[in-house]
Formats: structure tokens, C-alpha cells, sequence
């Protein structure tokens, strides 16, 4: 068993990965910004110096994607600056790093699904911090993996399908866009997926998402029919009527193969997570 330092752990991965390595046995020190801020080099030299942990998992990300086009340098400090602190320190105390990132490093051009391998050319700010992190943490430590996910969702926190499931207790009608495609992943999977990276510690960057494919009329229709509305309140509508100061890639669909060549298997369907996710939650985070 291990000594494992989660960084973000205030947030939806950090929260469902500290209670899946809780669960496994594993000693967890969990840390939200209070306790470790990853943007003080300083400081994160020195928590990481005091717990000296066999793995370090940084879940700490800036990820308000529209915010980060505004405020570029919060955005740089944390994902970047704060990426390469945590980069630092774990070299230093020769910790294997898992480092998380996103599907926005790519352009969304792409015909097929992106492998590890591809060219990265992000097209907002958020993925552009992402990627300078993933630069950082691949110059400074010789034992880490860079875990790219995409569309997160889980318990502890804000996401997607709590805001579908809020605006239609409020509204007749929802517009969500349907021309852009990736693949939801929930927390508490990819949480179980980085137990198998803490176990077989490989190196480099790996793609892990639920499997499977949709946009986010698809996401926002299954989810009315999981929790027993009507997925017809939902209308499909292109990007274009949402101008927002941030672009999204219009398909960033993770190729995942790599993953399953190291753990055996793919994660299970988006659609099966969302039935889950849906079936757990509480009236109030329905009804919000």
C-alpha cells in the first residue's frame, strides 16, 4: 500500500479519488487549496517534503474554461506554474507524479479519435495552460503519467448534468448544442482508473475517458430520461447560438487504447455512468 498525496482533492475528481485509494487500502492525504497551494513553489516543496508520499496525484486545475480567457494569468499559475511546483517536488522526493489533464490540448479537426501521439494545438487558454502543464511535468520528473480525460461529471461539485437537471425544473424548453462531440466520463470511474496507474506506475501520457461518443444534446437528453423527464424539452442547436468568449473543440473524442492495453479493459459506457450518476443523485441535486 501506498502513502498517496492528492492535490484539488476539494473538487469532483480529487473528492472520488481520495475515497477510491481510502477504499483500496491506501494511506491518502487529501488536500484542497487551504491545505497545499499548488501555485507557492515554496510551500509546495515543503508539504511535499513533510508527507514524503509514494504517489502524488494532482488533481488542482484552474478549470473554469470561459474564465481562463479573461484571467490568462490564473490561469497560467495554476495549470502551468503550479503543474511545474508539483513537478518539482515530487522529482525532489522521488514520488511517481499522475498528472491530470484534458482534451482541450487538441483542435477538435480531427476524423478519428485523438491518440497520445497526435499533434496538441489547443484553441483556448484553458487548454493552452493544460498543455504548458503537461510540458512542465514531462521536462522536470523522470516518474510520471499524464492522464488526459474530458467532460467530467461526478458528485461533489458542479457539472453539466446538475445544471441540465436545474434549468429543467425552471424551464419549457432547453437548447443545447449538438455539434460538438466527445465523451462524458465520470469521476468515480476515472478515480478507479487512476488506482490502476498508481499500481503499474508507467510513464508518459495516456488517454482515459468513458467509452463511447456524444455531443452535449445527447448528454442532456439521456439525462432528462434517466431521472424521469421528458428528454423532448430538449432542442438541438448549433454552437453558433451560444457565443462565448472561449472555443470548444468541436470534437476532441480520446482515443483510449493505451489505457486498455494497461489495464485490461476500456472504462464502461458514458451511458452506463450516467445512469448511475443520475440514480444516486439527491432530490435536491434534481431539483436544485
Amino acid at each position: 500500500m501506498y502513502k498517496v498525496l492528492i492535490t484539488g482533492a476539494e473538487g469532483m475528481l480529487g473528492w472520488d479519488t481520495a475515497r477510491a485509494f481510502e477504499s483500496s487500502g491506501h494511506k491518502v492525504v487529501a488536500c484542497g487549496r487551504r491545505q497545499l497551494d499548488i501555485t507557492s513553489e515554496e510551500g509546495t516543496q515543503q508539504t511535499v517534503q513533510e508527507i514524503k508520499p509514494h504517489v502524488i496525484i494532482n488533481c488542482a486545475a484552474f478549470t473554469k474554461v470561459d474564465e481562463c480567457e479573461t484571467d490568462t494569468e490564473t490561469a497560467l499559475r495554476v495549470n502551468f506554474e503550479g503543474a511545474r511546483n508539483i513537478a518539482q517536488a515530487a522529482a525532489k522526493t522521488g514520488a511517481y507524479l499522475i498528472h491530470i489533464s484534458t482534451d482541450y490540448v487538441f483542435d477538435g479537426t480531427s476524423a478519428r479519435p485523438y491518440r497520445e501521439s497526435d499533434p496538441v494545438c489547443p484553441i483556448n487558454v484553458y487548454g493552452l495552460s493544460k498543455l504548458k502543464g503537461e510540458e512542465a511535468v514531462a521536462a522536470v520528473c523522470k516518474r510520471y503519467a499524464i492522464v488526459r480525460t474530458s467532460w467530467l461529471f461526478g458528485i461533489n461539485g458542479p457539472n453539466f448534468i446538475k445544471t441540465i437537471l436545474r434549468l429543467a425544473g425552471k424551464m419549457e424548453t432547453l437548447s443545447v448544442v449538438n455539434d460538438q462531440r466527445g465523451s462524458p466520463t465520470f469521476t468515480k470511474d476515472l478515480a478507479e482508473a487512476l488506482l490502476i496507474f498508481a499500481e503499474k506506475q508507467p510513464k508518459g501520457i495516456f488517454h482515459c475517458t468513458n467509452s463511447g461518443t456524444c455531443t452535449w444534446y445527447d448528454l442532456a437528453s439521456k439525462t432528462l430520461s434517466c431521472c424521469g423527464m421528458d428528454p423532448g424539452m430538449v432542442r438541438p442547436v448549433p454552437t453558433s447560438a451560444f457565443p462565448r468568449p472561449a472555443k470548444r473543440p468541436a470534437y476532441s473524442v480520446l482515443d483510449n487504447s493505451l489505457f486498455a492495453n494497461l489495464s485490461g479493459s476500456a472504462l464502461r459506457p458514458w451511458s452506463l455512468a450516467v445512469e448511475e450518476y443520475c440514480q444516486s443523485l439527491s432530490p435536491a441535486d434534481r431539483h436544485q
